[in-house]
């Protein structure tokens, strides 16, 4: 076993183990450790632990000291230099008309050395372009040329699931990725649907693999000829992570598809037989699979429930006594109705009086359409409609009639004023 820390070098996602050299850091601290290109600037990720030697690839870099104060301001100073070498680096490669897209910089900690990354699609004679770098800067100029999947871990982003990209942020080394994993785990074949922001293939296609390829070995494959409970069928359809299938029933009519799992029914080994040759019968000495779900077991520190009341039913919601009322009050107001006066309590509600003006207006739309009658007609049609009296109703004024129709009577018992005098 070896002791080692871990640290990471401008938050990107590749991990370093180097030698504490018997001093003792915690995480998140920043550091200075001994690299190839001189000493660098890292962040502790994992602070002192050992690990087996077989992963230590020797010789093992050893840390300098942990970083002071001067050190985080030499950083800062080389962040605003290298934002000034990316404008004037891109100037240079238009005034070259170079195809290639400038993608980072990176000052070296003791500022001896300028990194540029660049991506393109073929080779690119930057020789010229050194030059011009190094007579404007005045110190050491390398131009590196990185694929697409590099210039992602570098920029770094949010991915389609809203995380970080994988590259940038734990991911060490980049593993080759298929469209047979696609295929497997049963994802849409759509290129925008299974590739990442760097236009290839995400890296998370790779993390499932293996279970899928565990999980497939059980399931039988789409087309497969089966004995089922119900009889022989063909497999339409498969869920991996269920390990279900929908199986086709055989028969005339219309066609029966049912739901199985795995391991209720048994593939015919050489797919169908020919018309004539028996079926064979799998399924006959299988025992039958139990696939009942346990009973989950009681918590012994839940919180006791309060003892219910006796009319109470669970399967029931309950509702308060006052939400009928509430909710008939609701759609009396939402159907045009009145609202209902508010009554003061022990205090009893006095009937209104009736006034003449809703009368007359209930009356107009009956009389639309019809000639208006004279006293006389009218008196005519009452002695008609009411022989057995001895004295026929005599004609009445208009003054009298619509005195008539007030009613002076509901206005009495209302407790109003008294009837007023005829005109």
């Amino acid at each position: 076993m070896t002791e080692v820390i871990t640290v990471k070098f401008k938050g990107r996602g590749k991990q370093y183990y180097f030698s504490p050299d018997g001093i003792t850091v915690q995480q998140g601290q920043h550091v200075i450790v001994d690299t190839a290109k001189g000493m660098e600037y890292a962040e502790v990720i994992e602070p002192n632990h050992e690990v087996p030697d077989d992963k230590v690839v020797q010789p093992l870099r050893r840390m300098i000291r942990i970083a002071t104060a001067n050190d985080d301001r030499i950083v800062e100073i080389n962040l605003k230099r290298e934002q000034d070498a990316m404008a004037i680096c891109r100037k240079k490669i238009e005034q070259h008309k170079l195809d290639m897209k400038l993608v980072d910089a990176e000052y070296s900690f003791e500022g001896n050395k300028i990194m540029f990354f660049f991506t393109s699609d073929g080779r690119v004679d930057f020789r010229e372009l050194v030059k011009d770098l190094a007579s404007e800067f005045r110190t050491r100029i390398e131009l590196r040329q990185i694929g697409v999947r590099d210039e992602a871990k570098m920029l770094g982003g949010i991915g389609i699931c809203g995380r970080p990209y994988c590259c940038n942020a734990f991911l060490n080394d980049f593993h080759p990725v298929s469209t047979k994993m696609a295929k497997v785990q049963n994802m849409s074949l759509n290129p925008t649907k299974i590739s990442g922001a760097c236009g290839r293939l995400m890296c998370c296609l790779r993390y499932e693999q293996e279970a899928y390829e565990e999980l497939v070995k059980a399931v039988p494959k789409n087309g497969a000829f089966v004995e089922t409970p119900a009889g022989y069928g063909v497999v339409s359809g498969v869920n991996v992570l269920r390990s279900t299938v929908k199986v086709r029933l055989d028969g005339d009519g219309d066609a029966v598809i049912k739901n199985y799992y795995a391991d209720e029914i048994a593939v015919i080994p050489g797919g169908r037989p020919r018309p004539g040759e028996p079926l064979p019968q799998l399924l006959k000495d299988r025992p039958k699979p139990n696939h009942e779900e346990p009973e989950p077991e009681e918590d012994p520190w839940e919180i006791p429930q309060i003892l219910p009341e006796e009319n109470y039913d669970e399967n029931k919601p309950q509702k308060p006594a006052e939400a009928d009322g509430q909710k008939k009050r609701r759609n009396r107001r939402s159907r045009g109705g009145k609202k209902p006066a508010q009554q003061q309590p022990n205090q009893e509600k006095k009937p209104e009086a009736a006034k003449p003006q809703p009368r007359e207006q209930s009356q107009k739309p009956r009389q639309q359409g019809k000639p208006r009658q004279k006293p006389e007609q009218k008196a005519k049609l009452e002695q008609k409609a009411k022989p057995d009296k001895a004295q026929p109703q005599q004609p009445k004024a208009e003054g009298e009639t619509q005195k008539r129709r007030r009613r002076p009577r509901r206005r009495k018992s209302s407790g109003g004023d008294s009837a007023p005098k005829a005109e």
